[in-house]
């Protein structure tokens, strides 16, 4: 029995157009043979073995999504929510606190949220060979099976075998230089690093404490100021923001004594590009990949995502071609390392579009901006059943609301009135509003805005829901 502990705070950018800042890769589907996100494979991937309620660490902005999806698989979960990224050693010393808090000593599997894994038997293998050598004390490390001299990723140097599915670790090694890599491949030795890992909650403590003290003390004294909100767990933000920012191999795994990597052979990938997801994908004969709605002619080797638009392809070669709403991208499929260049370029010049899609997910369903112009706006909005907004007005705009499907119970002033498909309801500039969703199916409405000022920061609220 053990607790899973999943690190879902990533910005994934490199996964641009589809993955940004407020809705980043592990909250999307990339695979091609389920529907479900990343972050709901990884909870789903451990179908089967005896595990406990997870612990999920997130950050603010994205703990209506977190919750949503696990809402959607059927999955209870406590969600730590990090003030700031302090890096993978300070979120798991809260989330291994959490899971002693009541005197307990569980054993935790940490997992990232957004990594690939081909072969559920053999990674589900893996685990229970670790589940050993945790129960005895150890800080276990998942080392991949290395399938290429692959130099983005660090390596794990196995030492002496303790049996036959997990070693002593030797040495973590750095990401190396191709002609390095070749010769870890050929030498059978080294392991790609995973960063996942299995352990105590009271071993990984003992280790932080011995070797980043400060670490220790800063979360301990975060998790004093401890308030639950529903699923959400808050820690105390100022004493966290003094925590210093590492990583578990730095902070605890390079300098613990009680090390052990067990190897992994299940078709894992970290996704940390498009062309490495496409790697990972199911191919047709030509070796493509294509999401959606693509006519591909003469065409070899591509990855193309088309969920909104027809994308047709003639006499194409190793090219990567994304679409999304507000924005498309074209590269080279040797060349998309360097789509983080673009993202770097759009948050320089203050766009919009490396932070957010144009369709946005809100606690009550989900807005998009189908239209804009100089002194409008307009918004298709879903509203959840049972979800409402909060009660709020705005001083520079007014809205028009024409309703498509569904049924809208709208409180506007001192009056209330339930609006239904085909009619409409106009909120004048500086009246106070709100609306909800009484009905079974989600409601769907059309928004118009219209003034001088549309921007979202003209919105004073008087609750939050």
């Amino acid at each position: 029995m053990f607790i899973p502990v999943i690190m879902a705070g990533g910005s994934g950018t490199r996964l641009w157009p589809l993955s940004r800042s407020a809705f980043p890769k592990q909250f999307l589907s990339l695979d091609t043979a389920s529907e479900l996100t990343m972050l709901q494979a990884t909870i789903e991937r451990l179908g089967g073995l005896e595990s406990e309620e997870p612990i999920i660490i997130s950050n603010e902005d994205h703990r209506f999504i977190v919750a949503e999806q696990m809402r959607r698989v059927g999955k209870k979960s406590r969600i730590i929510l990090e003030p700031a990224g302090r890096n993978t050693a300070p979120a798991i010393a809260l989330a291994s606190m959490l899971a002693a808090e009541n005197g307990e000593d569980p054993i935790l599997l940490v997992l990232a949220a957004d990594h690939f894994v081909k072969n559920k038997r053999a990674f589900q293998e893996a685990i229970k060979h670790a589940l050993v050598q945790a129960s005895n004390g150890k800080l276990v490390t998942f080392g991949i099976v290395p399938t290429a001299p692959e130099i983005g990723y660090g390596y794990i140097h196995r030492g002496m075998a303790i049996d036959e599915e997990a070693y002593e670790v030797e040495a973590f090694v750095e990401k190396p230089k191709r002609e390095v890599a070749e010769q870890y491949l050929a030498s059978e030795q080294y392991y790609w690093n995973s960063g996942c890992f299995m352990f105590k909650a009271s071993t990984y403590l003992k280790e932080l404490k011995a070797h980043a003290p400060d670490i220790f003390s800063q979360c301990t004294k975060a998790l004093n100021g401890l308030n639950f909100d529903s699923d959400f767990v808050r820690v105390d933000e100022d004493e966290f923001l003094k925590c210093p920012d590492d990583s578990i191999d730095y902070a605890v795994m390079e300098h613990t004594k009680h090390a052990v990597v067990v190897p992994m052979d299940a078709g894992w990938s970290d996704v940390g590009s498009w062309s490495a997801l496409w790697d990972v994908s199911d191919k047709d004969e030509d070796g493509n990949v294509h999401h959606g709605d693509a006519i591909l002619e003469d065409t070899k080797g591509c990855y193309i995502y088309a969920p909104n638009k027809l994308v047709a392809a003639v006499g194409l070669k190793d090219i990567v071609v994304i679409e999304t709403k507000d924005a498309v991208l074209v590269a080279d499929k040797s060349k998309v390392q360097e789509v983080k260049r673009i993202v770097e370029c759009l948050k320089a010049d203050s766009r919009s579009e490396y932070r957010e899609h144009r369709e946005s997910y809100r606690p009550w369903g989900k807005s998009d901006a189908i239209d804009k112009g100089d002194r409008y706006k307009v918004n298709r909005i879903t509203v959840e059943p049972g979800k409402k907004q909060s009660m709020q007005f705005h001083y520079h705009r007014a809205e028009h609301w024409v309703v498509v499907s569904g049924t809208a119970k709208v409180t506007f002033d001192n009056t209330v009135k339930v609006i239904t498909e085909n009619q409409s309801l106009y909120i004048p500039v500086g009246m106070n509003h709100m609306v909800e969703n009484p009905g079974k199916v989600p409601l769907e409405l059309i928004e118009v805005q219209s003034g001088q000022y549309l921007q979202e920061d003209d919105v004073v609220r008087f609750e939050e829901k």
